[in-house]
């Protein structure tokens, strides 16, 4: 959080002769704008109608959900196609001095977000009840909680928070309507353990939406507590702390956040670049590091597009689950086709690793022209029961996603979750789509991935176009992502008439 927010204005007058301006600001004014930086601004002010010539060089110094228009611009032409693009706001006179000290600070630059270690939840000592460890899902918790709000569980490891910080907490469960639940938060004197300087307290009502933790006093590290009262089961599934930008948007400026009525999140950031085909539809891969993926390469493409991310288990789940929870990813996907009224012909669906499931599996709705992955996985399954024999120990988490989707670990689930993508994959008409496949040769998580994706499209003459790459899954990735990147480049020259960007 320490790197300074980059401001540009564009208008007759500077800002700065009229306006206070917020610390933690790197503030530039230009008159006129006709040169390209070489790093694009956080937030950008326009203050006056622009000339022809300004328009390339400023949409690329621009970020999409970042723009902000003053009531002095008159809307004429391309000015308007320029705030259309960019998702642009109108700001009035009055709001830009507030808005300047209040608002700007949440235009940070980069993504954060993290689940709290499960490894990290302790069970409190006062509670006599049963406890069930459900690998590294959730911790079950059935019994009598107490009469009144006490400490059910805590997590051991503690975040820090700097002055001026917002966070936001997000915690799953599932629980009995017999038990209450609160969550207590404490933050620290900096260096100390026992000197507090501040609390939080979140109801079970506070918490049907993510709550904040916006710290205006010093820098401490923030400690969390689960409160529990009634009798009955409580599932605590995880916990999660991301930097807040206080209503601007999730991890990115714009970014959305969807959940369902069980607590699952998913997210989309949405970039209409020039709003002309392809949309760019990319799932982002396993991390734990919570956030969207491909931001930068899909910008660099010039098209729009759209990143989807989720965040459960230990760096997601394949972006499969129940109805509600795939139905809420469908959505996402076609609320952004319907408003550039494209149809899946004029789509590309993209992914790296567990990003390819994602693509594969909702590929099967929307049927695009091309899908563009790199170490495809689809037997999500057989990634689990690799674990055994050809992976001990390298992706654990296979095993929490095959308990939680198969709702077993045994060699039924095995098949049944498996049985689950193919079905869906053999019931698509993929007669007018491209897949376009870059795999490990030696691949430990899904040995034979793209070879099974072969027999299942043989029957029906698909272009598929393959390279192999010796080694195991998570070997020579440069390579992958080069040859994904190249292959990308040349679907939307030869097939969408568009150049891009080195």
């Amino acid at each position: 959080m320490s790197e300074k927010i980059r401001i540009l204005q564009l208008g007759t007058a500077d800002w700065r002769k009229k306006y206070r301006l917020p610390e933690n600001i790197d503030y530039t004014y230009q008159s006129s704008f006709t040169e390209e930086p070489k790093k694009r601004y956080d937030l950008v002010f326009l203050d006056r109608g622009l000339q022809e010539e300004e328009i390339e060089p400023l949409g690329h110094a621009t970020n999409p959900h970042a723009l902000y228009v003053t009531e002095r611009v008159v809307w004429q032409g391309r000015t308007e196609r320029f705030f259309e693009e960019k998702k642009g706001k109108r700001i009035a006179e009055s709001q830009i001095q507030s808005f300047l000290l209040q608002e700007a600070r949440n235009y940070f630059p980069g993504q954060y977000g993290e689940k709290f270690c499960h490894q990290d939840l302790v069970i409190a000592r006062g509670f006599t009840g049963k406890i069930c460890w459900n690998g590294n899902c959730s911790v079950s918790l059935q019994g009598d909680f107490g009469r009144e709000l006490r400490q059910a569980a805590f997590w051991r490891s503690n975040i820090p928070v700097d002055r001026g910080q917002a966070i936001e907490l997000w915690l799953e469960y599932q629980k009995d309507p017999s038990v209450r639940i609160a969550l207590s938060v404490t933050q620290f004197v900096r260096g100390s353990v026992s000197d507090v300087q501040q609390r939080w307290f979140f109801s079970e009502e506070d918490m049907e939406k993510p709550v904040l933790l916006d710290n205006q006093m010093n820098y401490g590290l923030v400690f969390v507590s689960l409160l529990a009262m009634g009798s009955g089961n409580l599932e605590i599934i995880a916990l999660h702390d991301r930097y807040s930008r206080r209503g601007h948007g999730c991890f990115l400026p714009g970014g959305e956040r969807y959940v369902t009525s069980k607590r699952e999140e998913a997210f989309c950031y949405f970039d209409p670049g020039d709003r002309k085909p392809p949309l760019n539809i990319f799932f982002s891969g396993y991390k734990t590091r919570q956030g969207f993926e491909g931001y930068h390469l899909m910008q660099k493409m010039g098209c729009p597009f759209l990143l989807i991310s989720e965040s459960r288990l230990e760096g997601g789940c394949f972006y499969m689950g129940d109805r509600e929870y795939e139905d809420m990813i469908r959505k996402m996907i076609c609320k952004y086709m319907t408003e550039l009224d494209f149809t899946g012909s004029q789509v590309i669906m993209a992914g790296l690793s567990m990003g390819t499931t994602g693509a594969l599996y909702y590929g099967c709705d929307i049927r695009p022209h091309a899908l563009i992955l790199g170490k495809p996985l689809a037997s999500i399954g057989e990634v689990a029961a690799n674990e055994t024999l050809y992976r001990p120990g390298g992706f654990p988490t296979s095993l929490d996603v095959l308990n939680y989707l198969g709702k077993a670990s045994d060699d039924r689930a095995v098949s049944r979750l498996d049985a689950r993508f193919w079905k869906r994959f053999d019931a698509s008409d993929w007669s007018r789509s491209k897949f376009v496949v870059s795999y490990m040769i030696e691949d430990d998580y899904e040995r034979t991935a793209y070879e099974k994706i072969l027999s299942h499209l043989w029957p029906k003459g698909v272009r598929v176009y393959g390279k192999g790459i010796h080694g195991r899954h998570n070997d020579d990735t440069e390579a992958v992502v080069t040859w994904f990147l190249n292959q990308f480049r040349k679907v939307l020259r030869e097939d969408f008439g568009r150049g891009t960007e080195d």
